[in-house]
C-alpha cells in the first residue's frame, strides 16, 4: 500500500553550505581561480571613515556579478534569488540566517557613491589584466564590431531637436593633408573661411534622452545604445567595451579605443578584422599609420542606374589620372576642402564618345571622378581583404566578436538596457563583459587543473 511521506520541513539538520555546492559549480570555479581582493582597493577611495556601516563592497559587487552572470534583470529579483539559492549565498560568504543586502543598496551606491566614477571600467580592466597574466591574451590580432542594446524607451515618444554636428578629431589632419596635396599640385592654398556650424535634426527620446534613435536598413527602428566591443584572437577575451548612443557611427570611436588598449595593456597589435561599417578613409589611414594589417569587409555601393560604376575608370598612379572605358584620360583639376581630388574629362572628346550616355548625364558633357587624398590607404585595405591571410582573419571575425555578442544576449541578458542613461548602460556592458571574461578564465584554468 502506497503511503505519503510525512512533512519534514520543520526538522532541524546540521549541514554545511560548502557541502551543498557542487564542486563543478560555476561560482565555485570562479571563486577558486579569481581573486576579487582588488575590488576593495578600487572601491576604497569612494568610502569615507564617517560613513556609518556600509555594505562590504566585495559583497556588493559579487551580487552584481551574480546578476550579470545569470542574466537576472531585476535587482529586486536578484535579492530574492540570493535568499533562496545556496550557491549564491556561498559565493557571497553568507550563512543561512545572514540577511541578504537589500536590493536598494545596489541602486543607492550606483546613484551616489559610484556616480561619475571609473570604478566599473577599472574592474573590467583588472579582469583583462588577469587574463593577460594567465597568457590568455595575445594582443596581436583583434576583432571589433558593435551591437545595439534596446533602450528602456518608447520609440513613439520623442521630440525633434536641432543639434550641432560634432567635428571629428581627424579633420585637423585632413585639412593639413588637403593643403599639402594642393601645394604638390601647384594649387593655391584654400582661403580660410568662417567656421560653419553644421546642424542636423535628430529624434530625442522623452524617457531616455541620452539614448540615440537607430534607423538602419533591415533593422527595427528604436532608441538604443551601441556596445562597441573588441575581442582578442587567442581565447576571445573581451579587451574593450565602450558604449555610445545608438545614432553614433561605428567608425567614430574606433581609433581612440584601439589606442587605449595599446596604451593600457601594452598590446603590440599586428592585425585587425572589422565589419564594413569601419571602411572609411580615416580608419584605413589610421591603421596604416600604426603599421597594422587591416582587414575590413567590402561595402556595397549603389551607383546611378544606367551609368558606369567608378571601378570602370582605371587610376594611373604614375601619371595621376584616370582612364575611362573608352581609353580617354581624366586629368587632375583641383583638391576640394573635403579632401577629394577631382579628375575631369575633355568635353570635346566626350561629346562624340559612343559611351557618353553610359558615362555621364551632365549638360556640359564632362565626366568627374573623385579620389580621396587618403584613398591609397583604403585600396591597401581592400587588397588585404583579398589576400589569403585576410580571408582567414575575416572568417575568424564572426567566430570571435560576433560569438561574444551572441553569448552576451543569450546568456547574460544584454539584449535590453536594464536602466536608463549612458552611464548606467556603460555599467551594464562593462560588468557583463567582465563576467564573460571571468567565465573564460576560470573554466580554462579549471581544465588545466
Amino acid at each position: 500500500m502506497l503511503k505519503s511521506k510525512g512533512s519534514s520541513q520543520n526538522e532541524f539538520e546540521f549541514v554545511s553550505i560548502d557541502e551543498l555546492v557542487p564542486e563543478n559549480h560555476l561560482l565555485r570555479v570562479i571563486d577558486k581561480y579569481i581573486d576579487f581582493s582588488f575590488i576593495l582597493e578600487k572601491a576604497r577611495p569612494y568610502y569615507s571613515e564617517d560613513n556609518g556601516r556600509p555594505t562590504d563592497p566585495l559583497i556588493l559587487f559579487k551580487m552584481m556579478f551574480i546578476g550579470y552572470l545569470y542574466g537576472i534583470r531585476s535587482e529586486r529579483q536578484l535579492e530574492q534569488e540570493i535568499k533562496m539559492n545556496i550557491a549564491y549565498r556561498w559565493f557571497l560568504g553568507l550563512k543561512f540566517h545572514d540577511p541578504v543586502p537589500h536590493h536598494s543598496t545596489i541602486s543607492w551606491n550606483r546613484k551616489h557613491r559610484f556616480k561619475d566614477t571609473n570604478i566599473f571600467q577599472d574592474i573590467f580592466d583588472e579582469i583583462v589584466l588577469l587574463a593577460i597574466n594567465h597568457k590568455m591574451v595575445g594582443g596581436r590580432v583583434l576583432f571589433s564590431d558593435s551591437t545595439h542594446l534596446k533602450a528602456n524607451a518608447n520609440k513613439h515618444k520623442f521630440t525633434k531637436e536641432e543639434v550641432e554636428v560634432q567635428t571629428r578629431e581627424y579633420f585637423e589632419d585632413l585639412n593639413k593633408a588637403v593643403e599639402e596635396d594642393r601645394e604638390n599640385h601647384g594649387k593655391k592654398p584654400l582661403k580660410e573661411r568662417e567656421e560653419v556650424r553644421e546642424t542636423k535634426e535628430i529624434r530625442v527620446s522623452k524617457t531616455d534622452p541620452e539614448s540615440g534613435f537607430m534607423s538602419r536598413d533591415n533593422k527595427q527602428e528604436m532608441f538604443c545604445y551601441l556596445d562597441h566591443r573588441t575581442t582578442d584572437m587567442k581565447f576571445n577575451i573581451i579587451t574593450d567595451a565602450f558604449v555610445t548612443p545608438g545614432n553614433v557611427h561605428d567608425s567614430v570611436p574606433y581609433l581612440n579605443r584601439l589606442d587605449r588598449q595599446i596604451e593600457r595593456f601594452g598590446f603590440k597589435v599586428e592585425a585587425v578584422a572589422l565589419d564594413s561599417g569601419y571602411l572609411t578613409n580615416p580608419i584605413c589611414k589610421g591603421l596604416s599609420d600604426r603599421k597594422i594589417f587591416g582587414v575590413i569587409a567590402h561595402r556595397r555601393y549603389h551607383p546611378t542606374k544606367g551609368l558606369f560604376p567608378k571601378w570602370k575608370f582605371t587610376y594611373d598612379q604614375e601619371r595621376n589620372l584616370y582612364v575611362c572605358p573608352n581609353n580617354q584620360e581624366l586629368t587632375y583639376r583641383t583638391t576640394t576642402r573635403e579632401g577629394y581630388r577631382e579628375y575631369k574629362s575633355d568635353p570635346k572628346k566626350c561629346s562624340s564618345c559612343p559611351l557618353l550616355t553610359q558615362c555621364t548625364r551632365s549638360k556640359n558633357k564632362v565626366k568627374v571622378v573623385t579620389r580621396h587624398v587618403w584613398e591609397e590607404h583604403k585600396e591597401k585595405v581592400r587588397l588585404n581583404r583579398l589576400s589569403n591571410s585576410g580571408k582567414m582573419l575575416y572568417k575568424f571575425r564572426k567566430e570571435k566578436v560576433e560569438r561574444s555578442f551572441a553569448d552576451s544576449k543569450e546568456l547574460h541578458g544584454l539584449r535590453y538596457c536594464r536602466l536608463r542613461g549612458l552611464e548606467k548602460a556603460s555599467e551594464q556592458v562593462l560588468l557583463t563583459a567582465a563576467c564573460q571574461n571571468m567565465k573564460k578564465i576560470a573554466t580554462h584554468l579549471a581544465r588545466l587543473g
